[in-house]
């Protein structure tokens, strides 16, 4: 069934043979213009030789060679009105003002309204009015030379037309502004569309860059440090390098399967069927607390307060967070050291802070971590603050506001 917008057949095919004319005229415009100007000519040659011009005229005794002149000085002008459209407008008026005095009266004089049509399409309307009173001289200077009634019989009928025509041409001006206004509309608009996409594209990296480095780099700490004391402990007890060992494999499947529920995302084809499994939240933090423990760092955790009433967002913000800090304590701490996690949920938000015992520094390279700490804390316009423990305690602290909310500033996942 064809729908209501659709248009009729017929309107359809002339809107194409419209847009087929329009085409052709602006790849070959001299085509164009020398076929109108040579259609104007034959028409004005045939009323010339025919006679037909003596029905009209006011005055038949006229020499024939003035009539050839009248009739190709204005006709032959208008193939020239695209450049020079008001240098050929005046000479038309000059040989229109000689057809009006002389009483020829020649029908082809009214070719200066195409003229005319052009001047109110591409000039400016001070240019149209100036075009206006020029073509109106004419008309005047014949209504005095032969007056046939009241002026206004004379002249009215004369300016009327020469207003529709200006009308018409600043309609179709005004269509042609309005339809390139929207033509470039819809260019801005892609041009922004790209731009968002990708502006997304390169949020959307950044965030995935961010995910794999947790997941990869905390996994990665608590893997060696399983290894390293499962080789120190295999000599003196098997039972214990056992258990590191099955640390290290629990360890390693939970980071492939972090791994892969990462990249499933990233395939389009299993956009829609992919198995999506939750991202990591408070309540995960004991589990995360206990890798770390056994992969050689003493934690000490404490939790104040309820965690159901922070949003997901927020949870998986302080989980990274906790992470991120743990894993530098791994790598960066040194040997002997301890850590502290104490997370207080209160009416005004989260706080959380994670402290230990080691060299009080982080070595330069290690700042994506922290980068992405930051990127996730402003994302809920949080404050978050890393660096050496106040003196003379020694060790490196990192601390965490999150105020209560319900949506970031801008979308993450």
């Amino acid at each position: 069934m064809t729908q209501a917008s659709d248009p009729h057949p017929l309107t359809r095919h002339l809107q194409q043979l419209t847009q087929r004319a329009r085409a052709f005229d602006r790849r070959r415009p001299l085509v164009w213009d020398v076929l109108l100007t040579a259609f104007f000519v034959v028409a004005a040659g045939v009323d010339y030789m025919g006679g037909g011009w003596r029905n009209i005229a006011v005055n038949t005794d006229l020499p024939g060679w003035l009539i050839a002149v009248l009739t190709l000085g204005m006709s032959v002008p208008l193939l020239w009105r695209r450049g020079r459209p008001m240098t050929v407008l005046a000479v038309m008026v000059g040989f229109g003002a000689v057809n009006s005095v002389t009483g020829a009266l020649l029908q082809v004089a009214l070719v200066q309204l195409i003229v005319l049509f052009n001047i109110a399409l591409r000039l400016p309307l001070r240019t149209l009015g100036w075009a206006g009173v020029l073509m109106t001289l004419p008309v005047v200077a014949g209504t005095i030379r032969f007056p046939k009634g009241s002026w206004d019989q004379q002249i009215l009928p004369q300016l009327w037309a020469y207003a529709i025509v200006g009308l018409l041409g600043i309609a179709v001006r005004s269509r042609q502004d309005y339809t390139r206004a929207l033509v470039e509309r819809a260019r801005q608009l892609e041009v922004e569309r790209d731009q968002q996409a990708r502006l997304s594209a390169a949020a959307e990296r950044t965030r995935i860059a961010r995910e794999m480095h947790d997941i990869i780099g905390h996994n990665l700490s608590v893997i060696t440090g399983l290894a390293d004391g499962g080789r120190y402990a295999a000599a003196r007890s098997p039972e214990r390098a056992a258990q590191a060992l099955d640390a290290i494999g629990s360890t390693s499947r939970q980071a492939l399967a972090e791994l892969r529920r990462l990249l499933d995302v990233l395939r389009e084809e299993a956009a829609e069927t992919a198995a999506l499994a939750p991202q990591p939240a408070l309540t995960d933090l004991d589990r995360l607390i206990d890798g770390v423990r056994a992969a050689g760092l003493p934690v000490r955790s404490t939790f104040h307060g309820r965690a159901d009433s922070i949003p997901p967002g927020q949870q998986l913000t302080v989980y990274r967070v906790v992470q991120e800090a743990l894993t530098n304590t791994m790598k960066h701490a040194g040997p002997g050291v301890t850590a502290t996690v104490d997370v207080a949920y209160a009416t005004d938000g989260v706080t959380v802070a994670v402290t230990d015992t080691g060299r009080g520094g982080v070595p330069s390279g290690s700042g994506r971590g922290l980068t992405g700490m930051r990127e996730r804390t402003a994302l809920y316009a949080g404050t978050i603050e890393a660096g050496p423990r106040p003196h003379p305690e020694p060790g490196w602290q990192v601390r965490l506001h999150l105020p209560r909310t319900t949506a970031p500033k801008e979308s993450a996942q």
